[in-house]
C-alpha cells in the first residue's frame, strides 16, 4: 500500500523525469552524488545543496509550508545535505528549522546560517544583539553545534567574527566563514580570507558572472578555504537568456539534460567550489538540481564552450 510519503516521492520523480535520464534517476535515488571535501577538515559534502533566499523565502512567509517541506524532504531523501539560510532571509530560517525538526533530520543536514546585525553600510554591530541573533538561530534549528555560521555580507568583521571564533572554540559551531556577493567588496573579502582563520566563504558565481573566479576562487584554493556558491542562475537572469531554447545536444556528453544542470555543472567543475546552493520552492526543481551532482563534470575546454554559448545569447 502506498503511503503519502511514497506518493510524494513518485509525483516528484514524475515531475522531474523529463530532464532526468534513467541512469541519473537511479544514481539520485541511491544517493550516489559527487562529493567535495571541506579543505580544513576533509569532511565531504554533496556538491549540490539548497539555498533559502528568493522563492524559498517568499513561500516561507506564507501560511502553508507544505511545498517547502517537500523541497527539503526531496533534498534529504536523495542524498543532498547542504542547506544555506540566514536570519535576513525573512522567515526562511525559522520555517526550515521547524521542518527539519518535524522530519527528524537534524543529523542529515549540513546547516549553514549567517550572522549580521551590523548597521547599514559598514556600521558597528552591537555584540549583545549579535549574540541574541545567534541564540535565535540555535533555537530555530534545534542543532548544537551548528555546522557553519558565516558573517553575512562582511558585516563588522572585528566584532562578529570575534564572536564566531569564540563559538567555534567553545564547540558550538563546527565551521566559520564570511560571505559577499558584491564584486565591489571582493578586495575586502580577500583581506578577511588572508587574515582570519575561516573555513568557508560564500560568494556569487555563474556561467555569465565569473568575476569571483579571477581572484576569490583561486585565493580560496591557495588558502584551503571551502566555498559555497550563491546565485548560480543569476537570480532569474540566466533563465531569461535561455528562454525558449533547448539545452545543446553536446551537453549530454557530461550529463547535463536541463539548463539547471548545465548552469550548476559549470560552477561545480571549478575545483575551488565545495557546494552550489540554488534556491527553489519546488520539489521537482530540487530533484533536477541534484541531477547536476550525478555523472561527469565538464572539463576546461567544455567550460569555455559553455561560456561561449551563453555569451552569444542576448543579454537579459
Amino acid at each position: 500500500m502506498l503511503t503519502r510519503r511514497d506518493c510524494l516521492k513518485y509525483v516528484t520523480l514524475a515531475g522531474a523525469a523529463i530532464t532526468l535520464q534513467p541512469r541519473m534517476l537511479e544514481a539520485i535515488e541511491s544517493g550516489d552524488l559527487i562529493m567535495r571535501a571541506i579543505p580544513s577538515s576533509g569532511e565531504k559534502l554533496p556538491i549540490v545543496g539548497l539555498g533559502s533566499s528568493a522563492t524559498f523565502s517568499s513561500l516561507a512567509r506564507s501560511e502553508d509550508a507544505t511545498r517547502l517541506r517537500n523541497v527539503m524532504r526531496t533534498l534529504i531523501e536523495h542524498g543532498g545535505a547542504v542547506f544555506d539560510t540566514a536570519p535576513a532571509y525573512g522567515a526562511s530560517e525559522e520555517v526550515a528549522g521547524k521542518i527539519i525538526q518535524e522530519l527528524d533530520a537534524k543529523k542529515k543536514i549540513f546547516w549553514a546560517t549567517k550572522l549580521n546585525v551590523a548597521g547599514r553600510g559598514r556600521g558597528a554591530a552591537d555584540p549583545a544583539a549579535a549574540r541574541a541573533q545567534l541564540d535565535r538561530s540555535f533555537q530555530r534549528i534545534g542543532k548544537d553545534p551548528i555546522d557553519l555560521i558565516q558573517v553575512h555580507n562582511l558585516g563588522d568583521i572585528p566584532t562578529q567574527m570575534g564572536i564566531l571564533k569564540d563559538l567555534k572554540a567553545e564547540g558550538r559551531v563546527r565551521y566559520i566563514g564570511v560571505t559577499s556577493t558584491r564584486t565591489s567588496r571582493y578586495s575586502d573579502l580577500a583581506k578577511v580570507m588572508r587574515e582570519e582563520p575561516i573555513d568557508f566563504i560564500g560568494v556569487d558565481y555563474a556561467v555569465d558572472n565569473r568575476h569571483s573566479a579571477e581572484m576569490i576562487l583561486p585565493l580560496a584554493q591557495d588558502l584551503g578555504i571551502g566555498v559555497l556558491i550563491y546565485i548560480p542562475f543569476g537570480r532569474t537572469r540566466l533563465w531569461r537568456r535561455v528562454s525558449g531554447r533547448n539545452v545543446p545536444a553536446w551537453a549530454q556528453e557530461f550529463g547535463a539534460h536541463s539548463w539547471a544542470q548545465f548552469f550548476i555543472k559549470y560552477i561545480a567543475a571549478h575545483p575551488a567550489v565545495t557546494a552550489v546552493t540554488p534556491a527553489t520552492s519546488k520539489a521537482e526543481n530540487m530533484l533536477d538540481n541534484l541531477g547536476a551532482a550525478v555523472g561527469e563534470l565538464p572539463d576546461e575546454a567544455t567550460r569555455r564552450r559553455m561560456v561561449e554559448l551563453v555569451e552569444a545569447l542576448p543579454s537579459a
